[in-house]
This record gives structure tokens, sequence and C-alpha cells, in this order.
């Protein structure tokens, strides 16, 4: 206990100084430690005398879902357990459930009150319940949590903007345009097309006030630190409630300085290393995924080193765009390159694999191995907008684009995996071919992020191929945001036609639950044991294997390909190997062949 308080009292005059008011603010965040470690239910305590290595199994599969889109509400959602429970899931992503601002709510990131459910979804005793209901049947519950800001209606706001001293400065607000302005200089835009400016005047309190994200969003203050204290007593209270997983929304946002960019500031690690410090005494079990979508170099910070450590897992958002890249180019080169270079992860560090998400695809690429490869960065993002959007000549893709700028031409993509991988397009044209290849490439980027080390993450209704959700376009909230093309409301009708291992619906939801079986019965998996690509003399074939235990092998092309074994088996598995998906029996010498679009999993 001495050491915990001795690292975190460090850790917070390194901030805050150690001014009376510091002073006071940290017996006030003592309290609050205190306060959260006597609440803590007897259950839960003997699940954290378990600790969270858990995160490392192989067992991990998780499912990121809407609730008011999966079932319409938590009620509803105790029925579809099951259903989770069969396909393999072992941790479930609601997506931002949390009371959020009535109309525009940034799709529920504008939290107006952290401690209530929204009221279309149920309340917190009803969460609670979902919550113990899957532990029941071994799966376990992340959130999001937004640290970066709080909607403007929030409580914290409200009382900041009447002048409550408690309260004060808990966001960033002035009486002029002098220091927004000197912000901007250096600040760059988030959402530039649909949210200029960082900065928002409001007449009702004649102030600008800083608003990162949108005009409805105010940035929280963390140089106060009652803010730090506010938000760790609202950490500590959902994980009481038996949370296991935070999802820590827009991280590298959260400290801001004057005349920088604002973004991934070193006092972000400590206010991140305070955090996990007291997670670690109040409740051990509970670990924290990281969002931050920034360059591989960076985010590889967020976990901060085994003796500080900050988040457990974070999303490898590199590695969606160079399987979209695989697909759309039939050229693994540059997944080979990239996902070579050791940015220093952390061997308790785990990554989060995942070919789609709730959000758009944007694509950042290492452009020195681009142009290593003899390409133009800006010509290869291009083709790559155009092609996943459907405007590439030849193109199987089916998608729209986001935040595209007429200046620029710089764009992000929307657009489901199946869509996507072609089978909207098959659908459409009763094109029996193209829809064969379209399950293909499905299959084959599950076969990917399940095998690879890490986490693997679904996207709800990727398991049976939902197509796009045009009618967002009929929502005037969701209208002007491309992303609902991938959000739409879960067709349980598609889903009972999981059961009949014959149509498509069947053949994805069966071939995934599969994977996810052999991958949860199989050391081989554990996210203890590192990927490595090999490099197979042929650009359509990507490679990797896990140390001597196992060799992937993973046809990029609609075309059968072949590779030389001496090219992947130079760490010696046997001549003879066998695919754990199919069983058959494959010779590790002389040619290996693959079938249009098919993977291997050698052992």
């Amino acid at each position: 206990m001495e050491a915990f308080e001795n690292k975190l009292y460090n850790y917070y005059k390194s901030i805050y100084g150690e001014s009376g008011e510091s002073r006071l603010r940290y017996s006030q965040l003592q309290e609050i430690i205190e306060k959260a470690k006597k609440e803590r239910k007897d259950e839960l305590k003997i699940q954290d005398k378990k600790g969270s290595s858990w995160y490392l199994s192989e067992n991990m599969a998780g499912i990121m879902l809407y609730v008011d889109k999966f079932s319409e509400n938590l009620k509803k959602f105790e029925s579809k357990i099951d259903y989770l429970a069969e396909l393999g899931i072992t941790y479930v992503h609601f997506m931002p459930l949390l009371k959020s601002r009535e109309g525009n709510d940034d799709g529920g990131y504008a939290v107006s009150d952290y401690l209530n459910v929204k009221e279309s979804l149920g309340d917190m005793r009803q969460l609670e319940r979902v919550i113990g209901l899957l532990k029941k049947k071994g799966i376990r519950t992340c959130i999001d949590f937004v640290l970066n800001h709080t909607a403007k209606e929030h409580e914290w706001a409200q009382k900041c903007k009447m002048g409550d001293d408690d309260y004060k400065d808990m966001y960033f607000m002035y009486d002029n345009d002098e220091i927004p302005k000197m912000y901007e200089k250096t600040l760059t835009q988030i959402f530039p097309q649909v949210a200029p400016g960082n900065f928002t005047y409001y007449d009702d309190i004649n102030k600008y006030v800083m608003t990162r994200f949108y005009e409805f969003q105010w940035d929280l203050n963390y140089k106060n630190p009652q803010v730090f204290n506010k938000i760790t007593e609202v950490l500590l209270t959902l994980a009481n409630k038996g949370i296991d997983i935070f999802r820590l929304d827009a991280i590298p946002y959260m400290w801001k300085e004057l005349g920088t960019v604002c973004m991934n500031l070193p006092q972000v690690h400590t206010l991140l290393k305070m955090m996990e410090l007291i997670v670690e005494e109040v409740c051990p079990s509970v670990i924290f995924l990281g969002e931050a979508i920034v360059e591989p170099n960076e985010i590889v910070k967020y976990f901060g080193t085994k003796n500080e450590r900050e988040c457990h897992v974070m999303y490898n958002a590199s590695m969606m765009v160079l399987l979209w890249n695989s697909l759309a180019t039939r050229d693994v080169r540059l997944m080979e390159k990239s996902l070579s270079i050791d940015y220093g992860t952390p061997s308790d560090g785990v990554w989060i694999n995942y070919a789609r998400c709730h959000d758009d695809i944007g694509w950042g690429f290492e452009e020195s191995v681009l142009r290593e490869l003899g390409q133009d960065p800006f010509l290869h993002k291009r083709f790559m907008i155009e092609y996943m959007e459907g405007n590439f000549p030849e193109s199987f893709a089916r998608g729209e684009l986001y935040e595209f700028n007429p200046v620029t031409l710089d764009a992000r993509n929307s657009g489901t995996m199946a869509s996507m991988c072609g089978l909207e397009q098959g659908i459409n044209n009763k094109d029996d071919y193209q829809k064969e290849l379209a399950i293909k490439r499905i299959l084959l980027l599950n076969a990917m992020i399940i095998s690879y080390t890490g986490i693997p993450l679904l996207y709800s209704g990727d398991e049976i191929g939902a197509l796009n959700y045009y009618d967002y376009k009929n929502n005037p909230e969701e209208s002007g945001d491309s992303r609902w093309l991938h959000r739409g409301p879960m067709d349980w009708e598609k889903a009972e036609r999981r059961k009949d291992k014959t149509t498509i619906e069947g053949i994805i939801f069966n071939k995934i639950k599969e994977m996810l079986y052999i991958r949860k019965n199989n050391k081989e998996f554990s996210s203890l044991i590192p990927s490595k690509p090999v490099f197979t003399g042929n650009k359509g074939v990507f490679a990797f294997h896990k140390e001597d235990k196992m060799l992937v092998l993973a046809n990029f092309t609609e075309h059968e390909q072949r590779i030389d074994a001496n090219t992947v088996n130079w760490f010696g598995l046997p001549n003879v190997t066998e695919d754990m998906i199919q069983g058959k029996k494959v010779k590790l010498e002389g040619t290996i062949v693959l079938g249009p679009y098919e993977y291997l999993w050698l052992r």
C-alpha cells in the first residue's frame, strides 16, 4: 500500500505540483480510492484475485455492437446472449450506451451522464444484470469511456458554466478569442468538413469554449486536478458494476499545451499511468483498451512499459488497412514489410486485430515502405479511396466516402465487410461466381485476424455477411455521416439462416465459429506467442510463423498461387504438416499450391 501511495503521489505532483490546492485534491482522490475499495462486491474481489492476465489468453474473441441496432434494448439483449456464446465470443464491446445528449450525440460519444444508461436502452440496474448474465456464459464486458470531453449538457459543464467554484476551469473557456486564435495556429482539425475549427463562441455565456470534436462536446481541462479526480471516481464506480474492459476514447487529445498540436503529449501518458495504477489497486482484474488512431510509433507508447503500464490492449488499425490494401492490390508486400517493423511492443502489450469496426477506414500507410516498393504515397492512397468506394475499374468493393476534401482529394471509406468484399455486387448482379469469391474474401480476412497474434474483434453483422445499410440516408440525424452505412440494424431473419450451412449466412457464420473454436483450443494462438511475417517470393501470398509452432499461408488473389516451400520453412516444421481447419496434409517441400483466397493454418 505504501509503495502504491508513493508512486501515485509522485505521478500526481509531477503534473499538479504541491500547492495547497493540489494537496487538497490529492486528499480527495485518496478518499475516492478508499471508498471504491470498500464498495467492491465480494464476487468481483474473487475475480480480482486472478489478476488481469486473462487478456493474453488464446480464449479471447470479441465482438462490438450497438445495443439499439443489435437488440433494441438491454432487456431484449438477454435473449441474444446465447447467439454470441454459440459463435464463440468471450467479450462484448457495447458501443456507447451511457446517457448522451438529445439529438446529434456523435454516435453516443457526447456523454451527458457517465453513471446512467441511455433511457431508450434501459437503466444501470439492467446493465448490471446483463453483465452478470454474460459472466455466467464466460463473456466479459467492455464499454466506451470518453475521457477527452463531455457533452455541453453534462452536469460538470453546467456547473462550470454557472460559475460553481468547485467546477471552475474544468473546461477551456475564454472571454475573448485571443488565446483561441493562438491555439488554432498549431492545432489540427479533427472533422474539418463537418465541424471546422477547435473553438465555439456561445452568446449565452459570452465565452469561447474549446470544442475539438463537435460544438456540443466540450474538452475537459486536465490541468485542473478536479477533472482527473472526477473522471477517476466515475471509472471506479463503473468498474464496481462489473465492467471488465474500458475502451479509453480519444486518449491522445487529453492534454493541451499552447503552441503544440495538443496530441500525444507526455502528460497524457502520466495521466494514464495514474489511472492504471489506481485500477491495479482497486480492481486488478480490469483492463484498459486504448483508442489512439495515430502513427504506429506513437500508438505503441500507449502500452507504457513493464514497470509503468498504461493500456493493456491497443487497436491494430494498421493491420486493418494493410489487409484491405492486400485484397485490393493482390499484393501483400506492403503488409509483409509493414508488419515486420518492430516498434517495441512490450511482451504483455496486446493488439486488437480487426478488419471492420464502427468507424471509417483511414488510409494511413508507412510512406517510406510504399516508396521502397516504388509507389507514390499520394497516388496509392487515391487508388485505395476510389477502389473501396467502387469507382475504380473492375473493383469488387461497394462503399462510400467519409470526410471527402475536394481541395486535397483526401477521404476515408465507409461500408460493411461483406459489401466491400464484393458480396453486394455479386448479389445485385445475380453472379454466383462473384458471390463465391466474396465469401472467400470475407473468410480470408477473418482467418487473418483470428490467427495473427492478438485479440480478434468482429463487428456485429459481419459474421452473417451483412450488407451496406443505405436507409441511413432517410434519417436526418444520420444522413450526413456515411459511417451509418455500416451501422445498420441486425437482421435476425438473416441470422436464423446461419443454421442452414448451405446459405451465405450459414457458410460465413459457421466457418468463423469453427476458426474461433480452433483458436480457443490451441495454445499456439496465445498472445504471448509473437507472429513474424515470412517473405514467400510471391507477392500474392502472405505468410507468417509463430515461433516454431505453426505457419500460416494466405492467398490474397482470386487465382491459384504457388510458392517454394524453402522460403517459408526455414525454421524447421516437419515435412508433412496438417491444416488445422481443413485437416488436409500439406507437404512443406517442393512447391506449395494455394487455391483462390485459400488460407492454411499449418502445425
